[in-house]
Formats: structure tokens, sequence, C-alpha cells
């Protein structure tokens, strides 16, 4: 195995918005979703959905739907996305962020180790991987449905480390949104977040930004 030069022992990637570029993707899809109902939700508020729990995004859309006069449980609330959904799916394959594949290569041939935490679904998180061609890319895999509260909680990122039998020093997070920065910084890990200007939220918190996920390959130890 090549020796590594890389800062730390071990990279947590986040997916949505990191491994592959599905925020905008879901702010489209709700965005058109709503302005075919006649339902005037802001950007504004679609944008502070970017990065939350799957349990905040069922009550957003609760919320949202509510505010066109539609009052709806969370299952039926869910339901109808869902609906919207199948009828426009993600291509998920063309939504892989470029470098993502060679750059957990080039990690594992350095002697790093790779997981994934994800706020999403555990299925989707699997289908995802699947369609990128990265099943078999992440030594663990974690979703924050196992979770009672999922990011900006850090439990996600504590589990993680657990699995890795790791210290939060020794490991590093690539994250996007400011829930996921949050989680990552409250475990203690050193927060890489890729640049994201499109939702107008800050990254100010992160101890990096990169412009792309290739970028983290010449990162130094930054404590």
């Amino acid at each position: 195995m090549a020796q590594s030069c890389f800062p730390y022992q071990a990279v947590i990637f986040d997916m949505d918005g990191v491994i592959v570029d599905t925020e905008h993707f879901y702010f489209d899809q709700l965005d058109e979703m709503f302005a075919a109902a006649g339902i005037p939700v802001s950007h504004e508020e679609l944008c502070c959905n970017v990065g939350k729990s799957l349990k905040d995004f069922q009550k957003n859309l609760v919320r949202w739907f509510a505010m066109g006069g539609v009052d709806l449980s969370i299952e039926e609330a869910e339901a109808r996305y869902d609906e919207w959904a199948k009828e426009h799916p993600a291509d998920y394959a063309s939504l892989l962020n470029p470098g993502v594949r060679e750059t957990v290569a080039e990690l594992k041939n350095r002697g790093v180790r790779v997981a994934l935490a994800s706020s999403s679904p555990m299925d989707n998180i699997l289908h995802v991987l699947e369609v990128c061609g990265l099943s078999d890319a992440f030594e663990h895999v974690t979703s924050g449905e196992q979770f009672l509260e999922s990011k900006p909680n850090p439990e996600i990122y504590l589990h993680t480390l657990d699995l890795l039998g790791l210290p939060a020093t020794s490991c590093c997070c690539v994250e996007d949104s400011v829930p996921g920065i949050a989680a990552g910084k409250a475990a203690g890990l050193t927060v890489i977040a890729k640049r994201e200007d499109r939702f107008g939220f800050s990254q100010e918190l992160a101890d990096a930004v990169v412009d792309s996920i290739a970028d983290i390959l010449a990162l130094s130890a930054s404590r």
C-alpha cells in the first residue's frame, strides 16, 4: 500500500452536495412542484431546507402545503412529493460531482480510510452509490435515519468514528451545508467544506473550503 502523506487517517464524506450535486436538483424539483400547484413557497424558504434531515424535510412539506391551504399529514405530504419525484426522477449518475471516484480511489491508494455519513434514507444512499459506481467505495455507510436526530446533531459522525475506531482528531469530514458543517464541528472533526454559493448560506465555520472534491488531496493539517 502506498505511504500516505495525507494528514488524516480517514475522511468521512457527506453525500448530497458533496458526492452528488443533488441539493440544487431537489431545490428545483420542489420549486417546480409548488409552482405547478400554485403554492407560493419562496426561494428563501427552499434554501433553508438545504442540508436538513428527512424529518425536517417532512415537517417543511406539511408547512409548505398548508401555505397553499392544503392541510396534509406528514404521510400525505410525503406521498404527494414522492408522486412528483417519481414523475421527475433524478439522474444521479449525471449529478456525480467531478473527481469523486478518482479522489476516493486515490485516498485509499494512500492508505486513507473512507466512510460516508448522510442524512438521507439508507435506501436512497445505496441507490445513489450503485448508479454512480460507488457501491464498494466506502468502508462504512451511515444514514441519519438510524438516529433520533440527524445533522446538525453530531451523533451520525460520532457513530461513524466508533465504526472506524478512530478519534475525531485523526479524521476530517467533507460537507457543504450549514447543518452538516455544524455536525462535523460538534463531533470534533476537521471540517472541509465543498464550496457552495447557490443557496446563500455561510460556510465560515468550516476549517477549510475547497472548490472541488479533488482539492482535498492537497490538504495539509489544519490543527
